[in-house]
């Protein structure tokens, strides 16, 4: 709607965007990032799904109706972004105590609510050591401020976020990361509550001894590398809470965690996006859900291996039947699942003949729910309900969705989906699956200092 609106006023075409109440703001700031500086908008008082058919009709005449026409006859919309003043990378913003300076932070928005260590000049010095990038270079510019992503502001974010100085190559093939169109995080600020992490990989995950084992996300370094990507995410993309970024419940603080290559009995993710083993490299991905890990046990009857694949369907159908997803079409593909495994369930996998793409390609043919119950989220699940005739019609769904209603259908799109982690406790049998929308899994390499080795050796 906002984009559309956008696209009008640039013809000249007076257009009105059509909100819900505590969606305005999110709406202004997507349209000033486009180039839109004054968005008209007309604001629905009542949210989406409560209503009776009968009670949105007399709502749209009583208050939407007016406002629209205010919005299209009224000089609402001016085309062009503002200029703001920026500040003298030089100069401090604040100065005073350890609580006085948290307390400004937080003033402004620049912390996550947490304590933050200062980002002093020398701190971010420090930082900069770790980078053969000029402090003012544009490593991405960031959605939706569109701010330039710079080692500086990088830097600064990191100490904030209780990083080490060695972790600035990790941070920048983060942001790389992150700004690459392909993540998408332009939408990052949904009400399904989408959370980003890093997923890290390669010989720098020893040399920085990042946790890829037990507890991983919880310990080491993981915590602060997860910590700085959101504020990376709020201060430079300008995602706060309750502005763009509308989790309806809230959000986790973005974490990280390592892929346990060592114990994996296959190759290493960023193998399969065509690294070397011997490269690091950093992806971002997203995640809407944590939940329980289940812990498949081994029958006389059913193998370890045979009753984890159904687990995975089972985690994919819980993760997934909320959002439908369509099995073809534009939006087959916004849709990702990461699915991390602990090293005793790699092996068992391993053990029978799996490779991580037949267990993929298993989960496709696999995972599947009775038309019955796909069609019941079609219809009450979504603003706009469509049947199964309708979705097939529209070619979202295959022919091979109309069948009867207590046939079973696939869930999901394509087996390219699904990416496989190793990593988690070794004593422990358990697996956990990440569902995203929106966001893509995105891997850059990690560009390493020339003087990394002496670098670190003087740390």
């Amino acid at each position: 709607m906002v984009r559309s609106v956008v696209n009008a006023e640039r013809e000249n075409i007076p257009g009105v965007a059509v909100t819900i109440k505590g969606f305005s703001d999110a709406a202004r700031l997507a349209a000033k990032a486009d180039g839109l500086a004054n968005l008209a908008i007309a604001e629905y008082p009542v949210a989406i799904g409560i209503q009776a058919p009968e009670d949105i009709k007399e709502t749209v005449q009583r208050s939407l109706f007016a406002q629209i026409v205010d919005g299209l006859t009224g000089a609402a919309n001016r085309a062009g972004t503002e200029k703001e003043a920026t500040a003298n990378p030089d100069s401090a913003v604040f100065e005073g105590t350890l609580d006085a300076i948290n307390q400004h932070f937080a003033a402004n928005a620049w912390s996550d609510g947490l304590a933050i260590i200062p980002p002093t000049q020398e701190r971010v010095a420090a930082f900069l050591r770790f980078t053969d990038r000029r402090p003012d270079e544009i490593i991405s510019v960031l959605p939706q401020a569109n701010l330039a992503a710079t080692p500086l502001n990088i830097a600064a974010n990191g100490v904030m976020a209780g990083c080490r100085p060695e972790h600035m190559p990790i941070l920048i093939a983060a942001v790389q990361a992150i700004g690459d169109e392909h993540y998408n995080l332009g939408n990052i600020g949904t009400t399904g509550t989408l959370v980003p992490y890093l997923l890290i990989n390669g010989p720098i995950v020893a040399q920085l001894k990042i946790e890829s084992r037990g507890q991983l996300i919880s310990r080491g370094p993981n915590p602060s590398l997860g910590r700085a990507l959101g504020l990376i995410v709020r201060n430079i993309a300008g995602y706060r809470p309750g502005r763009n970024y509308l989790g309806t419940f809230g959000y986790q603080i973005p974490f990280a965690l390592a892929e346990n290559e060592a114990e994996s009995p296959w190759p290493p993710f960023h193998v399969e996006q065509g690294f070397d083993a011997a490269q690091s490299t950093v992806t971002a991905g997203g995640s809407m859900f944590w939940g329980y890990p289940p812990a498949p046990h081994s029958r006389p009857e059913k193998s370890g291996a045979q009753v984890t694949l159904e687990l995975l369907c089972r985690e994919i159908y819980k993760k997934t039947i909320l959002h439908c997803l369509p099995e073809q079409g534009p939006d087959a593909f916004r849709h990702m699942i990461t699915l991390l495994l602990t090293p005793p369930i790699a092996q068992s996998l391993a053990d029978e003949g799996y490779s991580k793409q037949d267990v993929r390609d298993y989960l496709y043919e696999n995972a599947r729910v009775t038309r019955r119950e796909l069609e019941w989220h079609t219809k009450f699940s979504f603003a706009q309900p469509m049947s199964i005739e309708e979705k097939v019609e529209k070619g979202l769904f295959p022919t091979a969705y109309l069948v009867g209603p207590d046939e079973m259908v696939r869930l999901l799109p394509s087996p390219d989906i699904l990416h496989l982690i190793v990593c988690g406790e070794p004593g422990r049998n358990r697996l956990m699956g990440f569902h995203s929308v929106y966001v893509k899994p995105t891997s850059k390499e990690i560009e390493l200092p020339r003087n990394w080795e002496r670098l670190l050796s003087e740390g």
